[in-house]
Parts: C-alpha cells; structure tokens; sequence
C-alpha cells in the first residue's frame, strides 16, 4: 500500500504573492494540493489540485477581516491539510495562526518586494510559523526569519 500524499494548503492573496506562490509549485510534486486565493479567475493558473476562492480582506475593513478569519478557519477545518504554506497577505497570517490548531505545520514566506522591512502580516506571523523566511539576506535575523534564497 503506498503512503498517503501529503496535504497542502497553499494559499495567498492577489498579484504578487500569488505569482510568488505558484513559483513555489515544484515544492509540492507529489503532494495533494489545495491552492486557495482571492481572485476566481487564478482557477486558470492551477492544472493540477484543487482550487478554492476566499474572502479578501485589510485591516481598513474590520467587518470584512472577521468574515475572511471566520472563512480560512472553516477552510482549514475542511481541508486537515498537513502543511500550510503562504506568501502572504492577511489571508496567510489567518492560515498560518490556525492551521496550527488543525495540526498542519506553517511556512511563511514574506514578499520580494518588502525589500526594507518585513511586511506587517509577515511579522505577525512570523513568530507563530514552523518556518518564517525573508527573501532578502539582509533581513534575516537569528530569532527569525531565516533566509534559505529568493523565490524570483
């Protein structure tokens, strides 16, 4: 009997942390993906796993942050995956602070272009991620992120 394929949640918000994210695809080969975004029309980006669309949100729109947290909990619930791996934005600081609860171990991977500072979701989630990375050498820093090269 073969094993069971591990579980991904992969998921980020718009623009350049989806691409960020798809350039991560080759880490998943063999994996059961699950990629997760904002926008239905990246279904187009993804031939193989599944395909889930959720609610976006900022810090600017309270209301519409509850209902995003609320829908990532439920996702994750859904899913049980084993990983959870995000490029941001707030969407992937709600996965990574409860894909814990459900067990999955999280990796964070902040931006490219947070070139002077960590992103503000990356910090917040940073110190709640099994692996927290930067993708610029000068950020990285001994209690964390850690600094393993950039994805572009």
């Amino acid at each position: 009997m073969e094993p069971a394929k591990k579980k991904v949640l992969a998921i980020a918000s718009g623009g350049g942390h989806w691409v960020q994210l798809l350039r991560l695809r080759p880490a998943f080969a063999g994996c059961d993906v699950t990629f997760a975004t904002v926008r239905p029309g990246y279904k187009q980006d993804i031939s193989e796993g599944s395909f889930i669309v959720v609610r976006d949100c900022n810090r600017s729109h309270k209301l519409r942050v509850l209902w995003s947290a609320a829908g990532i909990l439920l996702l994750l619930i859904k899913v049980r995956p084993d990983v959870v791996v995000t490029t941001g934005a707030a969407i992937g600081y709600f996965a990574v602070r409860f894909g814990r609860w459900v067990g999955a171990r999280t990796i964070w991977v902040d931006s490219v272009a947070n070139v002077e500072e960590l992103s503000m979701s990356g910090q917040m989630a940073g110190r709640h991620a099994d692996l927290w990375l930067t993708q610029w050498s000068h950020l990285q820093r001994p209690e964390g992120p850690g600094f393993l090269g950039s994805v572009l």
